[in-house]
């Protein structure tokens, strides 16, 4: 999935208005799992100058690369994270961790082959999901709008859970262009 639509997934699921560390946490815990991307991408972009295409079909792929989102997509790096805030009782650390599961789960069955080892430190095994969340050749454009769909309703459920404070109303409609925004940049970096 994009990572707009992780954002506005795990705030459906952990965003409370009146407990906006919970919610800043989910948030967090949502991004967490594809922060090394945007870092490694923008650094070999715009420092080393690297073309988007070589970016996502060598660099992505190196083991270099791999070996980092191994650590923060790892079920168990998450799954500890968990264990450690229901153990401690603290909602913000398991808003965190859920919204990172949360993350990887979708992801382990939104990636045909561009997934990522989910099982470090056991294994570097990826699954292949027989469907993507952008790749036409395993049914992206389908899999693209059902998530363009749940992003809607569940930014349809955040704004009535806002009503009707003005700061979050604007960062849903904010969420909104970000669910469009990532077609327009693969467009834009692949002209497609």
């Amino acid at each position: 999935m994009n990572t707009p639509a992780h954002l506005i997934f795990a705030a459906a699921v952990y965003a409370k208005p009146e407990r906006t560390a919970v919610t800043v946490a989910a948030l967090l815990g949502a991004f967490m799992p594809d922060a090394s991307l945007y870092f490694l991408v923008a650094w070999a972009q715009f420092v080393q100058d690297i073309p988007p295409r070589v970016i996502f079909s060598q660099l992505y792929f190196s083991p270099a690369w791999q070996q980092i989102f191994a650590i923060d997509n790892s079920v168990f790096v998450w799954g500890g994270i968990m264990a450690a805030g229901l153990a401690l009782k603290k909602p913000v650390i398991q808003a965190f961790a859920g919204a990172g599961l949360l993350h990887i789960g979708l992801d382990f069955l939104l990636h045909h082959d561009d997934g990522r080892p989910h099982f470090w430190p056991l294994s570097n095994w990826i699954f292949e999901s027989p469907v993507s969340y952008w790749d036409p050749r395993a049914h992206g454009r389908v899999i693209g709008l059902i998530e363009v769909a749940l992003c809607a309703v569940f930014l349809g459920v955040l704004w009535r859970r806002y009503s009707p404070r003005k700061l979050p109303r604007i960062i849903i409609v904010l969420a909104a262009a970000g669910t469009v925004l990532p077609g327009v940049m693969f467009a834009m970096m692949f002209g497609s």
